[in-house]
């Protein structure tokens, strides 16, 4: 049955929820968990399990990090020359079938189930890919024919027990470029994200046989080491550029090794005595990268304890709000060390909320991302229960990215509400271009021009025009307001809404 409805629609300003907190919940804050598939880490289980065994452990994680009132969950699609999903450049992963090159049964698409269950929680889905690792061994009988490693051998190069692609390879870059505009074009991701691995963290003794390249394609001048950086820089730019020509909303974001350089080594560096560092041993430059607006996003792995003396949690993240710019600065926390490392300040309950509340207070720094997902899923519930209590207790939206452009006025009018099954059901009209609704508390009082309040619920549009909210998500107010997120992450002006 139809009911008619009142409203007001008000120019609100959109500010943090004012409820008191013993650590204040911030209303835009990035909060995901690394989803890590490589040798079945955190998912699946086993490459051998039933699709449905998969979905259940899946949506197991998704449901966990709902609860936490994260907003990002970051998914490993690509772990070594291989793919989560059908693609003409990449066989499917033994990680996810338990044979390299054999698709799931009937054909099930794997990551459009993943997208699609992150998004009804209003979850979003960013697909990380390792661009440069080919193999994660040396049994390379188990490849699949259409591996790279045997369809172009002349682009792997062996490094320990590894073999990597030959980032200085023109045709190298254009394979990882075709990777990304395949994935981007054919699915509903919200980003493209990489992880540290560049040119491989230094063995002892070994030597990266790309000298032959290096001669060939290097400029005069040009220094070993200036090259190899300038292999990746020039792979950043070319992938940052066909995302957003593909889907401009698609955000591109990097996560690197927590150090760029030791001070000893460069004054602009950090007070760290790192055994490699970012710059100068995986040949990445995310300062260059940052300059030149090339991601959206940057999350260094700052996995180490607050006061760690060699490399220091709170002077790591205090160098990176100094050196960032043009992008959204997230911190990566390990809490896989949580009461298991030889560094026994992660014994301390409060070693990650520490790192937590010092992100909080950097201004900028804004959200968090833990690796990885399954660290906090089945021990340490104290470290959880504390973490939901004082910093996830209420629900954030994701930071837009600077590279966003701005927001055009929103058409969306209100149309009508109805009551089915215990729920609000509201109509709109010029809704559907809008991915999610977002639906708050408001003041009481006139006299407060009915304010926001609070963040109750972050839901999808239903077939683009209806919000459905539970009446237990209300606790019996009857006055809320609504806005709308686009595809960038742009919040509409807000509609106050009297429910009768």
């Amino acid at each position: 049955m139809i009911k008619k409805i009142s409203f007001l629609l008000f120019v609100l300003l959109v500010s943090s929820c004012s409820i008191i907190q013993p650590i204040p919940q911030p209303k835009t804050e990035f909060r995901g968990a690394w989803v890590a598939t490589v040798v079945n880490i955190d998912w699946p289980k086993n490459g051998a399990d039933s699709i449905e065994k998969k979905k259940k452990d899946f949506l197991e994680i998704l449901e966990f990090y709902d609860a936490m009132n994260f907003n990002a969950i970051i998914v490993q699609v690509r772990a070594a020359g291989d793919a989560f999903y059908a693609s003409e450049y990449a066989p499917w992963s033994r990680f996810l079938t338990s044979k390299e090159g054999t698709p799931p049964p009937n054909d099930f698409d794997y990551l459009a189930w993943m997208i699609n269950e992150s998004h009804e929680r209003g979850i979003e889905f960013h697909a990380w890919l390792n661009p440069y690792r080919a193999t994660f061994d040396l049994k390379t009988e188990i490849l699949s024919p259409t591996h790279d490693f045997n369809l172009h051998p002349e682009w792997m190069v062996k490094y320990g027990k590894k073999y990597y692609y030959n980032p200085g390879l023109p045709e190298v870059q254009k394979r990882m470029v075709d990777v990304m505009t395949e994935l981007v074009s054919n699915y509903d991701i919200d980003a493209v994200h990489f992880d540290d691995y560049f040119y491989p963290y230094k063995i002892k003794d070994e030597t990266l046989k790309d000298s032959t390249t290096y001669t060939a394609y290097a400029l005069p001048h040009q220094s070993l080491d200036d090259w190899r950086r300038s292999n990746i820089d020039s792979l950043i730019m070319k992938v940052h550029k066909s995302i957003k020509q593909t889907k401009p909303w698609v955000q591109f974001g990097i996560s690197p090794f927590g150090v760029w350089k030791n001070n000893s080594t460069d004054p602009r560096g950090s007070d760290t005595k790192a055994g490699q560092t970012t710059y100068e041993d995986l040949y990445a430059d995310p300062l260059t990268w940052m300059e030149q607006g090339w991601i959206d996003y940057l999350v260094p792995q700052v996995y180490w304890s607050m006061d760690l003396p060699v490399a220091s949690h709170s002077k790591i993240v205090d160098w990176w709000s100094k050196n960032s710019k043009n992008t959204n600065l997230y911190i990566g926390n390990g809490a896989y060390k949580v009461r298991n490392n030889s560094d026994k300040a992660w014994d301390n309950i409060k070693e990650l909320p520490n790192q937590l509340k010092l992100a909080r207070k950097t201004s900028a720094v804004q959200g968090n991302v833990f690796f990885s997902a399954k660290s906090l899923m089945n021990d340490n519930h104290d470290v959880v229960n504390l973490l939901k209590k004082k910093f996830y207790q209420s629900p954030a939206l994701s930071p837009i990215s600077p590279l966003a452009p701005k927001m055009e006025d929103s058409p969306i009018q209100f149309e009508s509400m109805g009551i089915k099954n215990e729920s609000y059901e509201l109509n709109f009209v010029n809704s559907e271009d809008y991915r999610y609704a977002i639906v708050y508390r408001t003041g009481k009082k006139k006299k407060d021009f009915y304010p926001i309040k609070k963040l109750l619920m972050k839901t999808t549009i239903e077939q683009g025009k209806s919000v459905i909210i539970p009446k237990e998500n209300l606790k019996g107010k009857k006055r809320i307001a609504v806005t709308f997120i686009d595809k960038y992450g742009h919040e509409s002006i807000p509609m106050l809404l009297h429910l009768n």
